[in-house]
């Protein structure tokens, strides 16, 4: 598992409130992008006095709910009191105010920070605006913790391209799909809801030419009650036909290819760069399409590839231990790597693979 949810060790105070930040900033996954995810709480004399997060994007910060919070009775506390957040405030004026300015005008004199942000337009700056207004700023507190629950949005920022998910269900043969044009039904009715979950975490989900006409999916989170991501279907030749799901447009959708742009109410065509190899130019897409992270779904030869050219962060393998098929499309394979987490839904055994190397 990643560091946020691993089992509770020894904390002091401060890694105490830091870790209740953390489990409120996460509460807004899947609603904040590309925003980061940011949680806070104030503390008076060990006691919570108030809590918050960022709930969706372009609403008030959690540094705004967590003050706003405070029952009435308490506010006259607020400048006596600790204020713990798990990312850098914000030091600029975007949708909202800047934080920053915000705690100095409270009166707060302690500030705990899990982590500093990279984004160009804070990246230290919201630190600075602290300390110089005389604030005592203590900052790295769970930061492991608080790198990984922003994980995407810190690959965004510093490595200039999405998160990338790369996911697939396979039989206990390893066997991704049918030899025919039948679709093959691997995951249970629980491992489904679970998969639609994932869906709603992402900015984007994307599949190739092959799984789009060959399973015709819907790409939506109609099993679980979050947002659908933006679809991404790679259809190189613009070969799909248009009365398949994807064309839909019922969600937002871009068709990644080589011939045009256009763009058709929520239906999008974007041509790739020429010139790079797939997996290059498709990252250089999504960076400029300011996607911050995305779920690959297949088919075996799309997956294979972002496997060989080291394009992944994360991996979750989903297997139906009780099914097995003669022939089919095998499923990608990894070199080297282990499992980092093992678990069972249901019938099925879901592994999460992280690649060290991205």
């Amino acid at each position: 598992m990643f560091p946020i949810f691993a089992a509770l060790h020894q904390l002091t105070a401060a890694e105490t409130y830091m870790r209740r930040c953390l489990q409120l900033a996460a509460l807004g996954q899947g609603s904040v992008a590309p925003n980061p995810m940011v949680g806070a709480v104030l503390v008076h004399e060990g006691g919570i006095i108030g809590e918050g997060y960022h709930q969706q994007f372009g609403g008030p910060h959690a540094e705004v709910h967590c003050l706003q919070s405070v029952a009435p009775a308490l506010t006259d506390l607020i400048p006596h009191s600790h204020l713990h957040v798990s990312l850098e405030p914000c030091a600029h004026f975007g949708k909202t105010p800047p934080c920053a300015d915000l705690i100095i005008r409270t009166g707060i004199r302690q500030v705990t920070i899990g982590c500093s942000d990279p984004f160009a337009q804070v990246a230290g700056l919201g630190i600075r605006k602290l300390t110089d207004a005389g604030i005592e700023v203590l900052t790295s507190t769970l930061e492991p913790e608080a790198l990984a629950l922003n994980r995407r949005f810190f690959t965004f920022h510093q490595k200039h391209r999405p998160y990338i998910i790369l996911k697939w269900a396979q039989t206990a043969n390893g066997i991704i799909g049918s030899a025919t044009a039948e679709r093959l039904h691997i995951t249970g009715a629980t491992t489904n809801r679970l998969v639609h979950r994932w869906r709603s975490e992402e900015a984007a989900i994307l599949v190739g030419t092959h799984t789009a006409a060959v399973d015709d999916p819907s790409l939506t989170t109609r099993y679980w009650p979050g947002k659908t991501p933006l679809r991404l279907v790679l259809d190189l030749n613009l070969r799909l036909p248009h009365t398949l799901h994807v064309f839909d447009r019922a969600v937002p959708t871009i068709i990644l290819n080589s011939v045009k742009n256009a763009e058709e109410d929520n239906l999008r065509y974007v041509a790739l760069a020429a010139g790079e190899d797939l997996v290059s130019s498709l990252m250089s897409t999504f960076h400029n399409l300011h996607i911050q992270s995305v779920l690959v779904e297949g088919g075996a030869h799309l997956l294979q590839t972002f496997i060989d050219r080291n394009a992944w962060d994360e991996a979750r393998v989903i297997t139906n231990t009780m099914l097995t098929v003669a022939g089919g499309v095998e499923a990608p394979r990894f070199q080297k790597e282990t499992p980092h987490e093992t678990r069972r839904v249901g019938g099925d055994l879901i592994q999460t693979f992280i690649n060290p190397f991205s």
